[in-house]
């Protein structure tokens, strides 16, 4: 009877214990909602040469799953970083960059707590932006870059009240850029480059008030540049080169009290050079391509300083301003093929300067063109 009990016994507490350790184990795995999504949004892809899926086995996808992170405490999956060009040890031993086909699987939008999502530079990853992606109300990143997804962006795209980052440079998205976009509050970095964006910005871009880098070249956008970019006073970096953009440049640019960066080469730009962009705190100018007419302000000072200043291939006339000599710097300066006349400034920092600086205008003279 004693031995039959405490077998008995024994056989209980086995059980219980196979209980709890189960239990502890389910407690600390990823949810079986969170897999299935993951084996989903895998299902849609096919990734040839790395294997970078094969350590997706098992049933905790928290473990080891490679480019997969979770929330340490809710177990819940937070990023996928899943990136084509990398310095990860299987990369380096299969000697090349990654390639990956497919698309992005509606599923991954089951993933309610994820914070980023990186699938970048796998350049044959087709497809739309899941719509869904605005469900997901804690995204902070949305880096898809160099891929070949196409289709709009979500027109709801600004429901992502977190979002810092959206990438989608060097794919082939098509369609305007969404108005709400300009409801992203904490937006900071804007990368659409090298795709088929057509329309215009939205006037109400100014809103962005938390962006550094607008990068917006390669596309189709035309229209004018909106007065309101100039709202943005942490932004840095403004890039619209080639584009279809037209009208005038806003005087206000000029007056950003950070923006260092401004290119808006290779569109049809007009009007006149406003004068406050040679006296800001910008110091890479690239203005070249356009249709831009009228002197070259006589407005530089000691706060004028230029990594890069190109001004070649518009229609600008009269000298080469003297006050350029009272400028701070400047590196690099192109104003060739325009309708400068008279004499280049005997500047120190122009010495540097070749020739092909300042060919094909109406009648430059001085070093390094032929003397006056």
């Amino acid at each position: 009877m004693g031995s039959n009990t405490s077998y008995t016994t024994t056989l209980l507490i086995t059980a219980v214990l196979v209980l709890v350790i189960g239990t502890a184990v389910n407690v600390n795995a990823c949810p079986p909602s969170d897999r299935a999504a993951l084996l989903a949004f895998k299902a849609a892809l096919h990734e040839p040469y790395l294997g970078i899926f094969k350590s997706w086995t098992g049933n905790d996808c928290c473990n080891k799953w490679y480019g997969v992170s979770c929330d340490p405490v809710t177990k819940r999956v937070a990023d996928i970083n899943l990136r084509g060009e990398s310095e990860d040890p299987i990369f380096q031993r299969a000697h090349r960059t990654g390639y990956m086909n497919g698309s992005i699987s509606p599923a991954i939008c089951n993933l309610k707590r994820l914070s980023s999502v990186i699938i970048a530079d796998w350049k044959g990853i087709s497809g739309r932006i899941p719509k869904c992606i605005t469900s997901l109300p804690f995204l902070r990143i949305l880096d898809l870059i160099g891929n070949r997804i196409s289709g709009e962006i979500p027109f709801d795209i600004g429901k992502l009240k977190r979002l810092s980052v959206l990438n989608v440079a060097d794919n082939r998205i098509s369609g305007r850029m969404p108005r709400s976009i300009a409801n992203l509050q904490s937006l900071m970095h804007l990368d659409l480059r090298n795709n088929l964006i057509s329309g215009t910005i939205p006037i109400n871009f100014g809103k962005l008030r938390m962006l550094s880098r607008a990068l917006l070249s390669g596309n189709r956008i035309y229209g004018q540049i909106p007065y309101t970019i100039s709202y943005i006073y942490r932004l840095s970096d403004l890039d619209l080169s080639l584009n279809r953009i037209s009208g005038s440049i806003p005087e206000s640019l000029g007056k950003m009290a950070v923006l260092a960066t401004l290119n808006l080469d290779g569109n049809r730009i007009s009007g006149k050079l406003p004068a406050t962009l040679m006296n800001s705190s910008i110091s890479i100018l690239n203005l070249s391509r356009n249709a831009i007419e009228g002197n070259i302000p006589d407005v530089f000072g000691p706060r004028s300083y230029f990594m890069m200043m190109d001004l070649s291939h518009n229609n600008l006339k009269g000298p080469i301003p003297k006050s350029i000599a009272s400028a701070s710097y400047i590196g690099h300066l192109d104003l060739s093929y325009n309708h400068l006349c008279g004499a280049i400034p005997a500047v120190s920092w122009f010495e540097h300067l070749e020739a092909s600086s300042f060919v094909n205008n109406d009648c430059l003279c001085g070093k390094p063109l032929k003397s006056c």
